[in-house]
C-alpha cells in the first residue's frame, strides 16, 4: 500500500505493517489506521503515521527507554479489545511532544498507546488512578536514568 505523507512523502508500507486502532487516538477518533515509520537518526523514536491523513504523525516512543519502572495495568477487557494470545506481542508506546525549546520535550505516559504486533490492532488507553501524567519531561528523566559502571570506567583516567 502506498502511504502519501507530508512529512516522509510517499511511503510504501507492507499490508501487514498497517495497525487498525480499535480505539483512536484521543482527538483524532476518524483516523483508525496507521503504520509505524523508522528513521534511523530518530531512534529509539519512531512516527505514527496516519495512512488516512498525511498531515497527521505522531511521534512516540517505548517509555522503557526514558522510564526503566513505567507499568502499567490493564484490566481484561481492554486486552481483549486487541485480540492478544500472548503478552509479549504486545508493544507500548507514549506520544512524544516537542516544543520550540527541545528542553521542555515530554511524554504522555498517562495515554499509552498498545499495538498488538500479531494482528496489529491498536489503542490508546487513558490511564485513571495513576500517577502518571500526560506531560512527563523526557529530559529530566534522562538525568535520572542510572550510568552503568562500565560506562564510568571507561570514562575514568588511567
Amino acid at each position: 500500500m502506498l502511504v502519501n505523507s507530508m512529512r516522509f512523502g510517499t511511503l510504501e508500507v507492507p499490508p501487514q505493517k498497517l495497525i487498525t486502532m480499535e480505539r483512536p487516538v484521543l482527538g483524532f477518533e476518524s483516523l483508525r489506521h496507521f503504520c509505524l515509520v523508522e528513521i534511523d537518526e530518530l531512534k529509539p523514536f519512531l512516527w505514527l503515521q496516519s495512512t488516512e491523513d498525511s498531515a497527521v504523525a505522531f511521534l512516540v516512543v517505548n517509555p522503557v527507554v526514558f522510564f526503566p519502572d513505567y507499568r502499567i495495568e490493564i484490566n481484561s477487557n481492554e486486552i481483549a479489545e486487541l485480540k492478544v494470545d500472548r503478552v509479549e506481542s504486545v508493544e507500548t508506546y507514549v506520544v512524544a511532544t516537542v516544543p520550540d525549546d527541545p528542553q521542555n520535550m515530554s511524554v504522555n505516559l498517562q495515554g499509552p498507546i498498545l499495538i498488538n504486533t500479531e494482528n496489529n490492532l491498536g489503542k490508546q488507553l487513558v490511564l485513571v488512578n495513576s500517577d502518571y501524567r500526560v506531560k512527563h519531561s523526557l529530559l529530566r528523566a534522562l538525568d535520572e536514568l542510572p550510568i552503568q559502571a562500565v560506562q564510568e570506567e571507561e570514562l575514568a583516567p588511567v
